[in-house]
């Protein structure tokens, strides 16, 4: 896992990494978690968190999905984009970049419910030559999505799946999985994440 990832710049990555900083803070407090406690529970460096809530690192999408599920919340309630009121209208502006890839793609979050059972929904985009990894989710992660660009090569362990613009998949997301633009044009598909409390 990288210390460092690629989001947006500029004065939206300060805005997104603030968000970050005070929602962890936050919900550590609420939790009574220490540094050392959230640490321990997630698996990441006592100093990396002191970084995350001094805005001095920007956290991966992985590290998010860490941290998140140590708390018993979920990466929307993180980077605040999760449905609190029965109704939560969540403008452009609003909806953060997390992921930006050498070329241009990006991973933006739409919109996403409370964890720590939590249901989060994304638009990606990859360029050609872009590839996204991430290690696998907690077990009985389900990610359900939709190309509606270009063609995706999805990983999984050592399996390799082909969509192109049109096609579906479901696919159970706990073990180590990538995203990769497949041929000469852009990728851009809509994914829908389910991750389960335990």
């Amino acid at each position: 896992m990288t210390k460092k990832v690629n989001i947006t710049t500029g004065a939206d990555a300060l805005a997104v990494n603030e968000a970050i900083s005070a929602r962890i803070k936050l919900y550590r407090s609420q939790k009574k978690l220490s540094l050392d406690e959230l640490s321990r529970r997630a698996g990441v460096s006592k100093g990396m968190l002191v970084e995350i809530e001094a805005c001095k690192a920007n956290p991966s999408i992985a590290l998010l999905c860490r941290l998140a599920a140590a708390m018993g919340v979920s990466v929307a309630d993180i980077v605040d984009v999760a449905s609190h009121p029965a109704v939560h209208i969540i403008q452009p502006a609003e909806m953060p970049v997390l992921w930006q890839g050498e070329y241009g793609g990006s991973a933006r979050l739409l919109a996403g419910t409370s964890g720590p059972n939590m249901v989060e929904l994304w638009h990606w985009q990859l360029f050609p030559g872009e590839t996204f990894s991430s290690p696998g989710h907690p077990r009985e992660t389900t990610e359900l999505l939709h190309v509606t660009a270009g063609t995706l090569l999805f990983k999984i362990n050592d399996d390799l799946f082909s969509l192109d613009a049109g096609c579906s998949m479901v696919a159970a997301t706990d073990a180590p999985h990538s995203y990769a633009c497949a041929g000469d044009t852009p990728l851009a598909f809509t994914m829908t994440v389910h991750e389960k409390a335990h």
